[in-house]
């Protein structure tokens, strides 16, 4: 088989272009490495080698004709199964939308197509994107390609996990409280959230619109900016798209980091957090630290509020967009004899454990009589945590934490504690909540040789410096992507 699944996306799509090899090429050795991985990993939900090989056939007659197919040409990317594809399902990994097929492409799939990128397939989710281990996936879970016992992280695990085992270069995922940053950390990539309003919306199947974004998972920062590149822009069908133009990313990787200030927050190194997180993500600083940053600590009093405001504002948003899954606009319907019956059970047998808890919890925090102690009152909270990141931003150029509290869990480890499950995000729903933009990438390995992730936050809209000091540390690190163990065997391609 070829080794083309080992390049990198910028240097597939040099190759392509220059026509040093084809996008065919480049498509075949990305499906026989899905063949042999995906029915272990449970990474994509929707894979047709066909018409994979159909698109990157017609990337290969544009370069034939003459004309230049896009900054992707031939690049394979998953697409995270919440995100629309015209005449492909889309299906939340959800059982009441199974069947769903959309009419119409999300913003950031036409922009894949016009950059000529080859749309591998929808990778496995959490359904709706509610949760940290992508086991709440109504077909089947994901595993992590370095531990197939353990979580690749939620509610993007597809995606994460297709990249790091070298399935697709690049993916998309939504980040709503860190579903792609802490999949990325666990599984040893980098992942994105861009600033609230940098990317188009449009065609994201919602889940907390406030909170909601779309963003790259990548093997290296710079395959990362890349996508986020292809991505970002102003959209007119997304009220909350912001026409403020992404600065390109550029690929040079400074020497020196002289003159930024980065911020080490007191309050993400408390108790919970793994000894060997710990440890990684302070030599991660003495590295930065060696670049020429200037590192100081400061405080954030109330990151210990995110998680509760988090765990009430998302639900409450959810609670109001799940409602449009009623049996009678689209989705799945089961037959009753009356409506509110039909109601019952189309919603009792199409959505899962996580999101009838969630559904019910949002429900409850907008109900009379409850609105302003709950929801009116961690709205509050919100804004006053915005306010006080931006007085640390004020001082500061970036922020460092760590990702996650721990390297991946084991499978059905915390299934039954959901508390225990929500506090994966502690680290990373203040991104969220604050509209920031935020990157997780590797920092080190556990003594089990497991991926451990450090997160970056920025300034609003502050994506170039974020990109600046994450390309810096991953070069004068050396802290590049470590393939898993190779598998034994070839399997046949999920449907």
């Amino acid at each position: 088989m070829s080794e083309l699944w080992r390049e990198s996306a910028v240097a597939l799509a040099a190759k392509v272009r220059a026509r040093e090899v084809t996008a065919l090429e480049v498509s075949e050795a990305h499906i026989q490495r899905t063949l042999e991985w995906n029915d272990r990993l449970g990474a994509f939900l929707h894979f047709e080698p066909e018409d994979v090989r159909r698109q990157a056939r017609r990337i290969d007659h544009l370069i034939g004709s003459g004309a230049d197919p896009g900054v992707l040409a031939g690049v394979p990317v998953g697409i995270k199964d919440n995100i629309c594809t015209k005449g492909v399902r889309t299906t939340c990994a959800s059982r009441i939308l199974e069947n769903f097929v959309p009419p119409y492409d999300a913003h950031v799939i036409e922009r894949l197509r016009e950059a000529g990128a080859v749309l591998f397939g929808k990778t496995n989710l959490d359904e709706f994107a509610m949760g940290s281990s992508t086991e709440n996936s109504a077909f089947r879970p994901v595993r992590n390609p370095y531990d197939l016992a353990r979580t690749p992280g939620g509610s993007s695990g597809g995606s994460a996990a297709a990249v790091a085992a070298g399935l697709v270069p690049l993916a998309l995922g939504s980040d709503t409280g860190g579903s792609i940053r802490q999949p990325a950390a666990l599984c040893g990539i980098v992942g994105a959230k861009p600033t609230y309003g940098r990317v188009s919306r449009f065609g994201l199947v919602a889940f907390a619109s406030s909170l909601d974004q779309i963003g790259p998972l990548a093997r290296s920062v710079e395959d990362a900016a890349l996508l986020l590149e292809t991505i970002a822009g102003h959209d007119a069908r997304d009220a909350t798209s912001s026409v403020r133009a992404l600065v390109p990313l550029e690929t040079a990787t400074p020497k020196s980091l002289r003159g930024l200030k980065i911020g080490i927050p007191i309050e993400y190194f408390g108790k919970g957090l793994a000894d060997e997180v710990r440890a990684a993500v302070g030599a991660a600083q003495s590295t930065l630290q060696n670049l020429d940053a200037s590192v100081e600590q400061v405080s954030l009093p109330l990151t210990e509020y995110g998680i509760p405001v988090y765990y009430v504002v998302a639900p409450s948003e959810a609670s109001s967009n799940l409602a449009r899954y009623d049996g009678v606009r689209y989705g799945m319907r089961a037959e009753a004899q009356e409506l509110k019956a039909m109601y019952r059970a189309t919603r009792g047998r199409g959505f899962g454990r996580e999101v009838k808890r969630r559904i019910l919890v949002g429900t409850f925090s907008l109900s009379s009589g409850y609105y302003d102690a709950y929801y009116g009152r961690a709205q509050k909270v919100r804004g006053a945590m915005l306010r006080e990141l931006d007085e640390v931003f004020e001082q500061v150029d970036v922020l460092l934490t760590p990702a996650t509290p721990s390297v991946a869990f084991r499978l059905g480890e915390k299934t039954e504690d959901p508390l225990a499950m929500y506090l994966n995000d502690v680290f990373t729903v203040t991104a969220n909540l604050a509209g920031i933009p935020a990157v997780s990438l590797p920092c080190g390995r556990s003594s089990g040789g497991l991926p451990i992730g450090l997160q970056l936050m920025g300034k609003r809209f502050g994506e170039e410096e974020l990109f600046q000091v994450a390309r810096a540390y991953e070069a004068a690190s050396k802290q590049t992507h470590v393939w898993p163990p190779e598998p034994e065997g070839t399997q046949e391609p999920a449907a």
